[in-house]
């Protein structure tokens, strides 16, 4: 037992934020924070909570979550929640690290050997789907995830449809599966059409149909198609996630680990989404802490379906020689075969963070600028 010393978050390229916790003895733990776009908001929680948790019991884990939720009175939200994961999944890093188990050891042990992952595409034409997932298919992947449209308008020409439909049955035709990313593009109008279309090709799920804050036509389109509705980034904690267990309107909970609470909240949501049925794919485009965090959850949650990755991901190849394998010691506990990723060995995370690099890249690292897509018509469009 041993009281946390410090607290510390490193901005590092492309537009991750990691926080290091270290206590007394000089153990510690590394966690991750990110929150994409919102990088100084995120510091600022972070500043405020090393105030109030330096000197906390760092085995404590619970207590510290509990004390940061309910003793704040305002509390939920991106940035609020994204700050709070960081800190519980090293304080859950630095516990397991002290006791020399993988998380995993701490959360019941494995109901698995290894996780099923899938990587992201992109990709508006069917030409340059199909050479896409091809590369995935030849780095082991099975299953890949893409953009279900371009430009829709609220209420557009349903030919405008057809190149999603283009662009799942090619990804099929290699043999893979593929779930499409509606992005909380569409509205319901075309929403409704597209989740038809696509029906009979077999997604592996279609992934915010509508945004969230419209449970009510999430449920409508749920009840209409026999896709698997899948949402949950933009969820974050199991407060938010209970309506749309109550009303059956998901199929597949995509929370994440670095927005919704960390270790500790991703458990709890997995738990409740197994009680009505429900499958659990964490959303996960970020760095190599939150994909092993969600790693160690996955190997012991029955219900946990697949884990996204984001290797080769777009906003990586614009950073140029940055990826996911970037600030880990060994990249091959990442490795992917035959679809899956091997169960971690090692203490805590299961890696190893090279600390010296993540530091220098630090000391120029800039925060991530927000993104945007506009339509043909000039009208702002969710990203």
């Amino acid at each position: 037992m041993s009281p946390i010393k410090s607290l510390e978050y490193f901005r590092v390229t492309p537009r991750w934020l990691f926080v290091k916790v270290t206590d007394a003895d000089g153990k510690f733990g590394w966690g991750e924070a990110t929150l994409e776009g919102h990088t100084e908001a995120v510091e600022g929680t972070l500043d405020g909570f090393a105030k109030r948790f330096i000197g906390f019991e760092a085995d404590d884990i619970e207590h510290l979550w509990q004390c940061a939720w309910r003793q704040s009175f305002y509390r939920g939200g991106p940035v609020f929640m994204s700050a709070l994961s960081g800190i519980d999944i090293a304080l859950w890093d630095l516990k397991a690290r002290r006791l020399n188990v993988p998380i995993h050891q701490l959360l019941g042990g494995k109901v698995r050997q290894r996780v099923s992952v899938y990587a992201w595409i992109g990709g508006d034409r069917p030409s340059d789907v199909e050479s896409a997932a091809l590369a995935r298919k030849k780095q082991g992947f099975r299953a890949v995830k893409m953009n279900a449209t371009e430009d829709v308008g609220w209420l557009d020409s349903p030919s405008v449809l057809q190149g999603s439909v283009e662009r799942l049955q090619a990804v099929r035709g290699l043999g893979m599966d593929a779930a499409l990313d509606f992005h909380g593009r569409l509205h319901r109008p075309m929403a409704k059409q597209l989740a038809k279309a696509l029906e009979p090709h077999g997604p592996l799920f279609i992934e915010e149909p509508l945004l969230s804050e419209h449970p009510e036509g999430i449920k409508q389109i749920s009840d209409l198609t026999t896709c698997a509705v899948a949402l949950g980034e933009r969820l974050y904690s199991r407060w938010d996630v209970k309506k749309f267990l109550e009303q059956s309107s998901v199929d597949v909970l995509q929370p994440d680990v670095s927005h919704c609470g960390g270790i500790s909240e991703l458990k709890r949501i997995a738990t409740m989404a197994e009680a009505y049925d429900v499958a659990i794919a964490p959303h996960c485009p970020l760095g190599p802490i939150a994909l092993a965090a969600c790693l160690q959850v996955g190997l012991t949650t029955p219900n946990h379906v697949i884990q996204e990755m984001s290797q080769g991901i777009h906003y990586n190849k614009e950073a140029g020689e940055f990826d996911l394998h970037s600030y880990v010691t060994d990249p091959s506990v990442f490795n992917v075969q035959d679809g899956f990723v091997m169960a971690p060995t090692g203490p805590g995370l299961g890696i190893e963070i090279n600390e010296d690099f993540v530091r220098k890249i630090a000391r120029t690292a800039t925060s991530w600028p927000l993104q945007g897509f506009t339509g043909k018509d000039g009208g702002i469009r969710e990203w």
